[in-house]
């Protein structure tokens, strides 16, 4: 195997030559000289060490992807929306010539430490809470993302407009007759993505009227089996006639529950999910759902932390991405 060495040697050029070509610094070697020596290393199928590259370029050539409060018996792919965005999230780094480094903690305060220990070039946090995001971003030294948390003007974040999402789920099931609608979702508490989708249900069933019907149903998360267990207690419920949900998954745990007890989607009852996953169009009913762009999301979160590791001058911007209803058949109108 040829190495630094055999290649200065043919080239005829200094060890230190070489490895300036290899690492991008190309200020004080000609044209031609690049081209002779990139031939040799193809020539040769060389392949530098990373570690050593990291040390020359004091880059490690990392994108660490973190996700805080995973509880330690938690998978985190087993949700299709993580999963989709961590496979967007790749695809990008990847072809953008980074590697990719994901993180599950349960504890935002083991980011740092794990950061540096890693010499990690940029970072993406998934679904940080947002008084936790205004102690990183202080702390951080590298460019960050925050995707799915609300920033202040100062933190580089996207998410989706999801008080808008919670509002068109709610009037659309309000424009089909429905007066008992439902918020199904883990606790809200008083900032974040499930607040903003209870304050656009909230919104819509003010706007119609409808306050005194209002009713927020907590559950422990936004899993198929959450859903499950919600679905077999309102089966059993008076009243109630629809649902909006925070999440795909536990509109179908939701609609399974039902269906296990007795009750028909959308016939006895109708639901709304939210992410627009591609597993609302394999179940039966297919879900109506509100589409928040999962891809783009991610897409937009990948470009802007490249963007940042490309050029420092970079402007740090919110984004919000719109969201529409796909209507498919979960819902029924009430004569």
């Amino acid at each position: 195997m040829a190495t630094l060495k055999d290649i200065a040697k043919e080239a005829g050029v200094s060890i230190v030559t070489v490895s300036n070509v290899i690492n991008g610094n190309h200020k004080k070697v000609s044209d031609e000289t690049i081209a002779r020596i990139q031939k040799i290393i193809h020539d040769y199928h060389y392949v530098p060490n990373a570690t050593a590259r990291s040390l020359a370029s004091k880059q490690s050539g990392i994108i660490g992807v973190l996700v805080p409060n995973v509880g330690e018996d938690e998978n985190f792919l087993q949700s299709p929306y993580n999963a989709e965005v961590l496979g967007v999230l790749e695809k990008i780094i990847r072809q953008s010539g980074y590697y990719l480094m994901v993180r599950c903690l349960s504890d935002y305060q083991q980011a740092l430490p794990l950061l540096h220990s890693w010499n990690v070039d940029g970072a993406v946090f998934i679904g940080a809470n947002t008084s936790d995001v205004e102690r990183l971003n202080q702390q951080l030294s590298i460019p960050a993302v925050f995707l799915d948390t609300y920033t202040s003007e100062q933190v580089c974040g996207v998410c989706a407009d999801d008080f808008r999402g919670g509002y068109i789920g709610t009037r659309y099931l309000i424009n089909q007759g429905h007066t008992h609608i439902c918020f199904l979702a883990p606790g809200a508490g008083k900032e974040g993505v499930i607040y903003e989708r209870f304050r656009g249900y909230r919104q819509a069933m003010e706007e119609c009227g409808l306050q005194s019907s209002m009713e927020k149903r907590e559950v422990a998360s936004t899993t198929y089996e959450s859903g499950l267990a919600a679905g077999r207690q309102l089966a059993f419920e008076q009243g109630t006639t629809a649902c909006v949900t925070t999440a795909d998954i536990l509109a179908i745990g939701l609609m399974e529950g039902l269906r296990l007890s007795g009750r028909r989607v959308p016939e006895d009852f109708s639901i709304v999910g939210f992410d627009d996953l591609p597993e609302c169009r394999y179940t039966t009913p297919q879900l109506t759902t509100i589409n928040q762009h999962v891809a783009e999301k991610a897409e937009k979160a990948a470009g802007k932390l490249l963007d940042m590791l490309r050029h420092q001058d970079v402007a740090i911007q919110n984004e919000r991405i719109d969201v529409d209803l796909v209507e498919r058949q979960s819902v029924q109108r009430m004569d």
